[in-house]
């Protein structure tokens, strides 16, 4: 029966109850919506790509507990905007939320932002990748992993994305599956050779209590809030989910739950990484000026040999790939939904979708994010910087639809997923929590402040809600056309009949 009661579902209804003419092929189901989440936040990625970030700032004490902190808070957020996809599962995700809830002006700065911080996710994800191909290459041939020569690898690892995105959203869900046991696996792979292997290891007190801090800045809790940009640039990027909600099966369920469930089981496999990590390292002060450039390459080194270094290297990096690549498929289903709204410039081009697939819009995400990057050539602290954007970026673009949703009150009807009577006080906690985070990221990361130093975060969201301001004066205004709902074009149609 059950099987049944599905195959009456029809999931376009609620795009058509939107006014979205439905033109993706929906050939993900909920694993697959979840997986690609799960890809994106990816802790062989962020929690590897940082892992030197976190043990200037803070270290141990601070990467285990700020972690879990980090965690808890970023399941509250998730949760929260899960609740509002349930209502609307549109790719164009929260920019179409922040219209239906707070209007045309409320969507253009989100879109923005929401854009900014997803060009920025497929900058760092694929830039780090690069650092550890730069890395292993390394250690197999004496590279030298400078950013000069670590651009052109950047640029491939884009290429490679793009193709491989060009061939549609069957391709990915299938890398997307496979990539979420591939991150399990190679989390055990890792911690449970590092385990084993002889040697003796750091102690239980290291691991959970000790403190390092090599940023410069003596206060100790500004320290603490700094070293948490490790966990908050990992945990970003589960609104992936969102962005396929129109090639999801059951959109208005399977969403949601994948946003969760993504969020909730890289929460536990990023503590067991980290730790095991911590537990392993050798030599606190060779692993962070470790010549590799990639401090658990190092400790690989230290633990285990170059052959295994080298070998682990490889899982690590394929994990990146994988997370890589789902993050453009993200980005260019937002860059195709805000291009049917006439948001971009050249918005024919990129509301494309040739074969059901948004190949144009694939290109554009890879070209921005490699302008976005060629800031590595002057400074290298730039990746940082990018980092960064990810966060300040995409983050409080989660939290507008959360913060409309509770300004709307009783106006807003819950979906089949929904948080029930702690919507409202959790949805106050998450629209806090980042306010907070926004400030930390817009901190200077470093002492003393140099032009090589500095954190071009806040500069970067400044520019980012000028441009918005300034193009929706201009031409948003004019041209940015949101669908309007069913509901809406009947009641439009049955007061002029009274009229």
């Amino acid at each position: 029966m059950s099987h049944i009661r599905a195959a009456h579902i029809d999931d376009d209804a609620p795009l058509r109850r939107e006014g979205i003419t439905p033109t993706l092929a929906r050939r993900m189901n909920a694993f697959g919506n979840g997986a690609i989440s799960a890809t994106v936040i990816c802790v062989l990625a962020g929690c590897m790509t940082m892992f030197g970030y976190g043990m200037v700032h803070g270290g141990p004490i601070v990467m285990v507990w700020g972690w879990v902190a980090i965690f808890a808070m970023t399941l509250i957020v998730g949760s929260c905007l899960a609740e509002v996809t349930s209502v609307y599962p549109t790719a164009g995700a929260m920019y179409h939320m922040a219209n239906r809830l707070g209007g045309r002006g409320w969507a253009w700065t989100t879109g923005w932002l929401n854009l900014l911080g997803l060009l920025g996710a497929i900058a760092g994800i694929d830039y780090g990748a690069a650092t550890f191909i730069g890395a292993f290459a390394s250690l197999q041939w004496g590279f030298e992993p400078t950013p000069t020569n670590v651009l052109p690898i950047f640029a491939g690892v884009l290429v490679l994305h793009a193709l491989l995105n060009s061939f549609g959203v069957r391709l990915v869900d299938v890398l997307n599956k496979i990539s979420v046991w591939w991150q399990v696996f190679g989390v055990l792979l890792i911690v449970g050779l590092l385990v084993l292997a002889p040697g003796e290891r750091q102690s239980v007190s290291f691991v959970f209590t000790h403190y390092y801090n090599g940023s410069g800045f003596v206060l100790p809790g500004l320290v603490a809030a700094l070293g948490c940009g490790m966990a908050m640039y990992t945990f970003c990027g589960y609104d992936a989910s969102a962005h396929m909600a129109e090639e999801t099966t059951r959109a208005q369920r399977s969403v949601p739950r994948g946003m969760v469930h993504a969020i909730l089981w890289s929460g536990v496999a990023g503590f067991v990484l980290i730790v095991g990590l911590l537990f392993a390292m050798e030599d606190y002060a060779g692993t962070l000026n470790t010549a590799t450039g990639v401090p658990p390459a190092q400790i690989f080194d230290d633990v285990l040999g170059a052959g295994v270094a080298k070998a682990l290297l490889l899982v690590v990096i394929v994990a990146q790939l994988f997370c890589g690549n789902a993050e453009v498929a993200a980005t260019s289903r937002m860059i195709y939904a805000f291009s049917r709204n006439r948001a971009l410039p050249g918005w024919r081009i990129w509301s494309r979708a040739d074969a059901k697939n948004p190949t144009a819009a694939v290109w554009l995400a890879v070209g921005l994010a490699l302008v976005l990057t060629l800031p590595v050539l002057l400074s290298p602290t730039a990746y940082f910087a990018i980092t960064a954007i990810n966060v300040v970026g995409i983050t409080p673009s989660y939290a507008i639809p959360i913060y409309l949703k509770l300004r709307a009150g009783d106006r807003f009807q819950p979906g089949p997923w929904n948080l029930g009577r702690f919507s409202k006080p959790l949805g106050w906690i998450a629209v806090a929590y980042v306010a907070v985070l926004v400030v930390v990221i817009c901190l200077p990361q470093t002492s003393p402040i140099t032009p090589t130093t500095f954190n071009y975060a806040p500069i970067t969201l400044a520019a980012a809600l000028l441009f918005a301001g300034i193009t929706w004066m201009t031409t948003g205004r004019k041209h940015y056309a949101m669908p309007v709902p069913v509901s809406t074009a009947k009641d439009s149609a049955i007061a002029g009949g009274m009229v």
